[in-house]
């Protein structure tokens, strides 16, 4: 059976990479098999694989808000957006987690031109700057002109001392992160070049989604049980990460959210996070 992508790519319809996500998202044996025989009786013929995507959500959230929550992190993470600005923050917060001194948005002077930088992170005295390729469409793959470019910037930054978290940093290192995917020949072109490579699925064992499993660092925008303008206003205050929800509750009160919301938002964001 043949489905449709988003970017409008046909591609036949595939039952494994289902089954690993519905597993992915911590569902159990019975509850993924009961899900994926369901959508294959449903499925027909040029069915777009978001209502494919919406369907097994739907079930998920019917038993488990917080495997309907992780099933969803791609899409929520897709969700810091439009411009990709708390993405790079998301980051940023991220190698925070694994004991990165980190800065976002940063202006630098090369030795030809200036730079702004997405992320700079430090750590046993070396300075690495990342890069961030955000992307709201989730079939839209980052091509090989994505680490040509920001190799020659990394070039024109590296040689020089700057005043960034110490006097005297010096940018030793360059990482390109995409919420997506890298074409093969980006992979090929950065991994030869020095550059370190992080999308969603790459390193294999190191990707991005395995780091957000393993520190527990999901997005608010997973949470099923707040509505978007909840999301949006709780992100416009630099509020990102499920878990700040259950260390400080009164972040709800502050948007204006009902108490008698607060247990289940909270179980939710728990549950997504332990």
């Amino acid at each position: 059976m043949k489905v449709v992508k988003q970017s409008g790519e046909i591609v036949y319809f595939d039952r494994e990479k289902l089954k690993h996500s519905l597993q992915h998202s911590g569902a159990k044996k019975e509850k993924v098999d009961e899900i994926l025989e369901f959508i294959e009786g449903e499925i027909y013929e040029g069915m777009p694989t978001r209502k494919i995507y919406k369907l097994a959500f739907q079930m998920l959230k019917k038993s488990s808000k917080a495997h309907a929550a992780r099933y969803n992190l791609k899409s929520a993470i897709q969700s810091l957006g439009p411009a990709g600005f708390f993405f790079e923050e998301y980051i940023a917060m991220l190698f925070a987690a694994d004991g990165y001194e980190t800065k976002a948005n940063i202006f630098l002077d090369g030795s030809c031109v200036s730079h702004e930088l997405d992320v700079l992170i430090k750590k046993d005295e070396q300075v690495t700057m990342i890069e961030c390729k955000f992307h709201s469409n989730s079939d839209v793959k980052s091509d090989v002109k994505i680490p040509m470019y920001i190799l020659s910037r990394f070039n024109d930054l590296k040689n020089n001392r700057y005043m960034i978290f110490d006097k005297n940093d010096q940018i030793s290192a360059c990482i390109v992160i995409t919420n997506n995917r890298f074409t093969s020949e980006a992979l090929q072109f950065g991994t030869c070049s020095g550059l370190k490579m992080l999308s969603w699925d790459y390193p294999p064992k190191e990707s991005l989604k395995n780091r957000v499993d393993e520190k527990g660092m999901y997005p608010i925008t997973c949470l099923t049980t707040l509505s978007q303008s909840e999301k949006d206003m709780l992100l416009a205050q630099k509020i990102l990460l499920a878990k700040d929800l259950i260390h400080d509750i009164e972040l709800l009160n502050h948007i204006g959210i009902n108490r008698n919301r607060f247990k289940n938002i909270i179980r939710e964001a728990s549950d997504l996070c332990a």
